[in-house]
């Protein structure tokens, strides 16, 4: 079992040494890079690299992690925000900064690490026991998780039949206006890290009202009708909004990407009742854009 992973070089990373820089991204010792680097797991560009070898901005680095066939996933005592829980599943507040389940270089420190603590239930014979959906790492808010195989199931069938109401806020530099975004989604064919408006790519659907603007930033609202990866990122920065730290579709900084799953609707797994939550926004979120103002939702 093979588990891969992709980057682009950064201006700021020019000149590291390889292994010192898989050790940098990945939290693994220098040694554990060089192993990999001298199996040829590595490729820099397309070509087999020595670990000396110095990187150039815009390098493609793509790096293969050998994985037993069901690694050992831990449980750990980290603390949840719920919002909701009973026999069937459970609803959290997800903080930014938490990974959602352990991949290349988060093996530790997950969600899913959480809720194994938590919930006795959840199994442990795959890589994301209780996962239906995901957040990217740097993005806060509502996030459910089944704790039986039946919830689960259910679960999955309702994101797949788009019975899940998904509602974000963000940040974004600019004024998007109020506008649905119709605009195909796949994998950057010259960035293989990033997704991007292709038209050959799956549909993808995101309605956008801004609800606030300060000092050429607006507060938007937005759901997307489709769940592609990096949509809501994707579409912002397609109409020439992007959101506020987001690393990889945009320029403005903030400490992270400004982007909040606020509200999230479903059909209980086994009543099949309407439930909603919501997680409030961060404050992080709303220093950036009003300081002690109060934000009209």
């Amino acid at each position: 079992m093979i588990e891969s992973d992709t980057f682009f070089v950064e201006a700021e990373e020019m000149w590291f040494r390889l292994d010192s820089l898989l050790s940098k991204r990945y939290n693994l010792s220098r040694t554990s890079c060089q192993k990999l680097i001298e199996k040829g797991l590595v490729l820099v560009s397309g070509e087999l690299p020595k670990k000396r070898d110095k990187l150039k901005e815009g390098d493609e680095v793509e790096i293969k992690f050998p994985l037993p066939e069901f690694p050992d996933l831990t449980p750990e005592a980290i603390p949840l925000s719920i919002l909701f829980e009973d026999p069937h599943l459970i609803v959290i507040n997800k903080p930014a900064g938490l990974v959602v389940h352990p991949g290349a270089g988060n093996w530790r420190g997950t969600l899913v690490n959480a809720l194994l603590y938590h919930c006795l239930t959840l199994p442990k014979d795959n890589l994301r026991p209780g996962i239906v959906h995901r957040l990217d790492k740097d993005t806060s808010g509502v996030m459910v998780a089944a704790k039986t195989e039946q919830a689960h199931i259910k679960l999955v069938e309702s994101f797949a039949k788009r019975e899940v109401q998904k509602e974000y806020l963000a940040i974004v530099k600019g004024n998007p206006g109020s506008r649905q975004i119709n605009a195909p989604i796949a994998r950057d064919p010259r960035h293989r890290q990033r997704m991007a408006i292709v038209e050959e790519g799956k549909e993808a659907e995101t309605r956008i009202e801004t609800l606030q603007t300060e000092k050429g930033y607006s507060l938007v609202r937005a759901h997307p009708r489709t769940g592609r990866t990096h949509q809501i990122r994707v579409h912002l920065k397609h109409v020439g909004t992007p959101i506020v730290g987001d690393a990889i579709y945009g320029k403005e900084p903030a400490p992270r990407q400004l982007l909040h799953a606020h509200r999230l609707s479903f059909p209980h797994p086994i009543t099949r009742l309407q439930i909603t939550f919501e997680a409030p926004l961060p404050e992080d979120l709303v220093k950036f854009f009003v300081g002690p103002k109060t934000l009209d939702l």
